[in-house]
């Protein structure tokens, strides 16, 4: 930055900027987040109108305090940290049968890539319980992101084979397992005509408006209507019909392009593809070699449906919902009956995204079609004063004309993050996971961190240098369908030398997952960058907010180098589900365990990606 270059506002700058131009939202924590935390406004909150409360006490807010635990410290430890009176159990490891009957995991790595077809994927992530009639069972859908190839195979990356290359894309997907508990309150695999593993090696089909088109035809698929798999399956979401929304997630990093980088300003560096692909997957399976099928790179990047109930079904990419680094996918019933969906695209720089439903969901089920496939998608521009509009993502509206280089509505679609480029859509640091209070319907989502950010900030994203990230929320006014909201930033988050809005003892960075209970307890999973203490790395973290009332506490620390993602809870409440994913990533095939040992602790094995169930002692609510 030179002398002539105007300097960037500071954060209290910022905050005194939108005091001036726009009054506090109604609801919840709707004054912001520094009243919300105890925490002046000279401390850099954005948006304050006062401070009142103190984490840990009742602060401002009214109704019945919804934290009733003690907040746990900071760890480094290779251990699942709790707070006092709870307990976990690992339930679904990497490797684990999706049926008791199927083949066992071997500790040292020698699963052949057909026993991996029918064992827990890696790189657990978003997950959903779907209860069963009896309530003490359900079918769990879980993600498996991505693999940690050293760990993988017995020899890691070393002498790379087809073999190798069908082990991993077995080990990316969903699984849908049965899991039911026990009189002692345990949980368990069980036998089950639902469990199975969906692959990429599992045909599904492409529907929607970019079904059919060029862009999405292949050697293998002349008609551009059917795909084999689903990959980098992030988060996640239900929808009112009861199937599951998996999200395809870091494409660009599957597909080899050339020896050369794409050109400047193209659509494969829009979307991040470069001259090298750190899975090998295209040394073996020609489709991921762009050289060869550059359309198959199109044919991922979607929010893709899975129906649980029905084995049998053929997963559907819901092209009408965007191309693009899907995070996840929270769908709720707009003001007609129709499905809305928010989604975030997890890039630097990226946009976070709407869509809205051409009809009522009831009607289109009727008529047997799918309340995904017609519809507005919208992408978010956020003002300076506090308020914002989605914009139309629609061919023919200015910016996306033909003249434009927008075809059809369909490459709109298959070219999202250009078509949201050109509509002037506001970029944010990461754009992530996104939830909904239930009571209120004001959505919030995460800003996980952009450290590229160095030039310039805005009111929305308001930290150079942002290592930390924040947690946004939009208020509707009740209407999801409604094409212009409020917004405000929930909390900055980051230690008291970032300009934080949470008490120091809270102290985390790099909020990810994100997910409301149905009593309105907000649960913040996070990956990434940590505030240090005593000079050293934390451990990733998951922390439990009361939006009413002005509380924030960490509840969960995991072991080294894991991301804590993915969170559904049993109806009762009283069963917490929990994904904690790659832990001890470090490892190598020499030394497995030279960052972690969890789960197993076993001298002779591996850290594995898994989900754990969190309980009471006492069986009471979780977090209550």
């Amino acid at each position: 930055m030179n002398a002539d270059t105007p300097r960037p506002p500071s954060i209290s700058e910022l905050a005194e900027l939108r005091l001036s131009r726009r009054t506090a939202m109604a609801g919840g924590l709707a004054t912001a987040a520094a009243a919300f935390f105890g925490v002046p406004a000279s401390a850099g909150a954005v948006g304050v109108a006062e401070s009142t409360g103190s984490a840990g006490s009742p602060g401002h807010g009214a109704g019945r305090p919804l934290l009733g635990f003690p907040a746990v410290a900071p760890s480094t430890a290779d251990a699942v940290v709790l707070p006092p009176g709870y307990r976990y159990q690992v339930l679904y490891p990497w490797g684990h049968p999706i049926v008791p009957s199927g083949p066992a995991f071997a500790e040292d790595a020698s699963n052949t890539a057909a026993d991996q077809a029918q064992q827990a994927g890696d790189h657990h992530d978003g997950m959903w319980f779907f209860p069963l009639r009896d309530r003490r069972s359900g079918l769990l859908c879980v993600n498996h992101e991505a693999t940690t190839e050293n760990l993988l195979h017995a020899d890691g990356r070393a002498s790379w084979s087809s073999e190798k290359t069908a082990k991993s894309m077995a080990a990316h997907g969903v699984s849908v397992i049965q899991v039911e508990q026990d009189r002692d309150g345990g949980w368990l695999v069980a036998e089950s005509r639902f469990a199975r593993r969906v692959t990429m090696t599992t045909p599904i089909e492409i529907t929607g408006p970019a079904a059919g088109h060029p862009l999405m035809r292949t050697g293998a698929d002349p008609e551009g209507v059917r795909v084999l798999g689903t990959l980098n399956n992030c988060a996640s979401g239900p929808t009112p019909w009861d199937t599951y929304l998996t999200c395809e997630e870091t494409i660009n990093k599957y597909f080899y392009y050339g020896e050369q980088p794409p050109p400047p300003g193209s659509v494969e560096e829009r979307y991040g593809i470069g001259s090298e692909s750190p899975y090998p997957w295209y040394t073996t399976e020609s489709r991921f070699d762009m050289r060869s099928e550059p359309n198959e790179f199109n044919r991922f990047g979607w929010v893709v449906e899975v129906d649980p109930f029905d084995p049998e079904s053929t997963p559907k990419k819901r092209t009408a919902l965007g191309r693009m680094e899907h995070e996840n996918a929270v769908v709720v019933r707009g003001r007609r009956g129709e499905a809305v969906v928010y989604m975030g695209d997890d890039t630097q720089f990226d946009y976070f995204y709407k869509f809205v439903g051409a009809e009522p969901i009831a009607q289109a089920r009727r008529a047997g079609r799918s309340p995904l496939d017609e519809g507005t998608l919208y992408v978010a521009r956020f003002d300076e004063d506090g308020r914002g509009r989605w914009l139309p993502l629609v061919h023919g509206e200015p910016g996306l004309t033909t003249a434009d280089g927008f075809a059809d509505q369909a490459e709109v679609l298959i070219h999202t993050r250009l078509a949201a480029d050109a509509v002037g859509a506001t970029p944010m640091d990461r754009p992530e996971w996104c939830t909904v209070q239930p009571r209120t319907g004001a959505v919030y989502f995460t800003c996980t961190n952009n450290t590229a950010r160095t030039e310039s900030v805005d009111a929305a994203n308001p930290r150079l240098n942002n290592r930390f990230g924040h947690i946004m929320k939009i208020d509707e006014n009740g209407n999801p369908s409604a094409v212009r909201f409020d917004w405000d930033i929930f909390l900055l988050a980051g230690d008291e030398a970032s300009g934080a809005t949470v008490p120091p003892d809270q102290a985390f960075g790099s909020p990810d997952g994100l997910w409301f209970d149905s009593v309105g307890r907000l649960w913040i999973l996070t990956d990434g960058a940590q505030p240090q203490v005593d000079g050293a790395d934390q451990n990733n973290q998951m922390l439990v907010a009361d939006t009413e009332r002005g509380d924030i506490r960490r509840f969960l620390v995991g072991p080294p180098r894991c991301e804590i993602t993915g969170i559904t809870a049993a109806p009762d409440g009283r069963s917490l589900f929990v994904n904690i994913q790659h832990p001890g990533d470090s490892g190598t095939p020499e030394n497995p365990r030279a960052s972690s040992n969890w789960p197993d602790y076993s001298p002779t094995g591996r850290p594995r990606s898994a989900t754990i169930v969190i309980t009471r002692e006492d069986g009471g609510v979780v977090g209550a």
